[in-house]
């Protein structure tokens, strides 16, 4: 798997100080095959910098920080001229882990998510559990392949990578949708709204939100 060092950044804040807390973290990770650093800010405004050497992944990088007001920073080098896959998967760990570590024990967030998110012809359908569960469901309706030479079924890859270090559960359903660079589209705004509202503090939340006492 590589080796990891992770850093998360967070300090003391307004109500009450366990709960508002800063929800930051660093993570990188370093392998013979890529080179990550992940910079996250959970309540930041969407502000991104995403270099990954895949201009529609990082199209995609880019919507899930905007719609999810998380500010994002990715740089990755990868062995691309062996193939996107690595590249791809291992950002989906990297930022699962800064997710991870950035909400900490998630005492007070809504823990729960869901989108209804159109794009032109395309519906998609995102919800999540923020629960320490990791599972991904991840049906879509465009059968296309390729985006230029980017393989979409990648994409897959990066979510379940993801889902296993945020320790989140997700199931993505899209109804219909034709034209692949919309129906991916709508699937990361979907993922990006539905995270914003998981990651939501709620002050009528004591500690964390489950009936267990612990996440």
């Amino acid at each position: 798997m590589g080796a990891w060092k992770s850093v998360a950044r967070r300090g003391a804040g307004g109500y009450p100080a366990d709960i508002m807390k800063k929800r930051k973290a660093i993570v990188v990770r370093n392998t013979r095959e890529t080179q990550i650093r992940v910079e996250l800010d959970v309540d930041g405004s969407g502000r991104s910098a995403i270099e990954t050497g895949l201009p529609f992944f990082n199209h995609m990088l880019e919507l899930l920080a905007k719609h999810s007001l998380m500010d994002l920073t990715i740089r990755a080098k990868g062995d691309l001229a062996v193939d996107y896959h690595h590249t791809v998967e291992d950002v989906g760990l990297a930022l699962g882990d800064a997710l991870n570590q950035a909400l900490g024990d998630r005492k007070g967030i809504e823990r729960y998510g869901f989108s209804l998110m159109p794009m032109d012809e395309t519906l998609s359908r995102v919800a999540l559990d923020l629960g320490g569960r990791p599972f991904l469901v991840f049906d879509m309706a465009t059968k296309k392949k390729k985006i230029l030479d980017f393989e979409l079924s990648l994409l897959g890859e990066f979510l379940r990578a993801f889902v296993t270090q945020a320790r989140m559960n997700l199931h993505i359903r899209q109804f219909y949708g034709r034209d692949a660079h919309h129906a991916y589209e709508s699937v990361f705004k979907g993922l990006a709204r539905a995270l914003k509202a998981a990651c939501r503090r709620d002050p009528r939340v004591k500690g964390v939100p489950s009936s267990k006492g612990v996440l």
